[in-house]
C-alpha cells in the first residue's frame, strides 16, 4: 500500500511548476506575446530560444508579476503571479540580463543584504552565503568590491544571489550575455550542476542557439511573440521536417547517368537534386574521377539501397549517411530565414 504522503509527493511532482495558457501580451495594438501556451515540469532545464526582441522578456516579466498580461493565464508554483506576485517572488530568483550590485560593497555584503530582504536570520544568511560563493567559484574574491568584478564574476555572483533565498525556480534571462568562451562554458556547467543536484526548475532564456542546446532537456523557439515550436531536438527536428521525408546524403565518385536511374527506381525515393562538387581528397583527386555529393528525399529511411545502388553501378561510394536535423538548421530556418511553422 502507497503511503498518502508518497501519493502526494508524486502527484505534486507530476504537476507542471510552470503552466502559461493563452498568454498574451499587447502594446498599442501590437502583440508583444501572441497567445502563449507552454508547461514546464518540476526539475526541468527549458531553454526559451528567439531572437532579440521575439517577446521572451516581456514573458519572464508576466511570470514574476512584474507586468500584468493583456489575456490569458500564467501559474508559478501553482500561484498567480498578477494576484500573488510576493508569493511568486518568494519561490522564484530571477537573473536579469544585467545583474545589479552595489559596487562599492563585497559579494559577501552583496550577498547578506539580498539575505536580509528575504527575512533571512544572520547566521543562516552568513553560512549559506560562504557555502554558495564557494560553490560558483567566488570564494577567493569574498573580500573584492563588486566594482571590480569582471562580467562573468558578476553572473556567477548573480547565480549566488538569485539561490540565496532557497528558490524553487530560477528564471536566468541571456545569463552568459558578454561573457568569454571558456566563462561560458563554467557557467553553464554551474547551472547544470544547480540544477541536477537540487532539483531546481530553470528556465533559461537566450539567443544563443548552441548554448541552449548544451544544457537544456527542452527548448521553446520564440519568434515574434509566438512559440512556434517545443520539444528535445529529436522531436524539434521532426517538427522542422514538415513532410517527415527522411534525407540521405551520399558522397560518390563515378557519377553516371545509370546511377542516377538506379537511384531514382528505388520504391520510395521522391525525389533528388543536381549532384554537387565536393573537393577531394588527396588520395581521390589521384584516381582522376570526380567526387560528388547528392540528396536524396525519401518516403523512409533508405540509406542501405542508396548504397547498394553505387555500389552495383560500379561507383565508389565514398560515403552515406541519413541527415539529421539540427539546431542550426532550425536556428536558420525560423530566425534568420525567418520562416513560421
Amino acid at each position: 500500500m502507497v503511503h498518502p504522503e508518497t501519493q502526494a509527493a508524486t502527484a505534486e511532482a507530476a504537476l507542471p511548476i510552470i503552466e502559461l495558457s493563452r498568454l498574451t501580451k499587447r502594446y498599442d495594438g501590437h502583440a508583444a506575446v501572441n497567445e502563449l501556451d507552454l508547461t514546464i515540469a518540476k526539475g526541468e532545464i527549458f531553454g526559451l530560444l528567439g531572437p532579440n526582441g521575439a517577446g521572451k522578456t516581456t514573458t519572464i516579466l508576466m511570470m514574476l508579476g512584474l507586468t500584468e498580461p493583456t489575456s490569458g493565464r500564467v501559474r508559478v508554483c501553482g500561484l498567480d503571479p498578477t494576484r500573488q506576485p510576493l508569493q511568486v517572488k518568494r519561490r522564484v530568483g530571477y537573473m536579469p540580463d544585467d545583474v545589479g550590485f552595489y559596487e562599492d560593497r563585497t559579494a559577501l555584503d552583496n550577498l547578506l543584504f539580498t539575505a536580509r530582504l528575504n527575512r533571512i536570520a544572520s547566521e543562516p544568511a552568513r553560512r549559506k552565503a560562504l557555502e554558495l560563493l564557494e560553490r560558483v567559484g567566488l570564494s577567493g574574491a569574498l573580500d573584492k568590491k563588486v566594482g571590480a568584478f569582471s562580467r562573468g564574476m558578476r553572473q556567477r555572483l548573480g547565480i549566488a544571489d538569485v539561490l540565496i533565498k532557497h528558490p524553487e525556480v530560477i528564471v536566468l534571462d541571456e545569463p552568459t550575455l558578454g561573457i568569454d568562451p571558456e566563462g561560458v562554458r563554467e557557467l553553464l556547467q554551474l547551472i547544470r550542476d544547480l540544477s541536477r543536484l537540487e532539483g531546481l526548475t530553470v528556465l533559461l532564456s537566450s539567443h544563443h542557439l548552441h548554448q541552449v542546446q548544451q544544457i537544456c532537456d527542452r527548448v521553446g523557439l520564440f519568434v515574434r511573440g509566438e512559440l512556434i515550436a517545443s520539444g528535445d531536438v529529436k522531436s524539434l527536428a521532426e517538427q522542422l521536417d514538415d513532410d517527415r521525408a527522411v534525407t540521405v546524403e551520399l558522397e560518390v565518385s563515378g557519377w553516371s547517368e545509370e546511377l542516377g536511374e538506379r537511384l531514382a527506381g528505388i520504391p520510395g525515393i521522391l525525389s533528388f537534386g543536381v549532384p554537387e562538387r565536393r573537393n577531394a581528397a588527396p588520395d581521390e583527386a589521384s584516381s582522376g574521377e570526380e567526387t560528388v555529393r547528392i540528396q536524396l528525399r525519401c518516403e523512409r529511411d533508405l540509406t542501405t539501397d542508396a548504397a547498394r545502388a553505387v555500389i552495383d553501378s560500379g561507383a565508389s561510394l565514398h560515403a552515406v549517411s541519413r541527415k539529421q536535423y539540427g539546431l542550426d538548421d532550425i536556428y536558420h530556418r525560423y530566425f534568420e530565414g525567418g520562416g513560421s511553422a
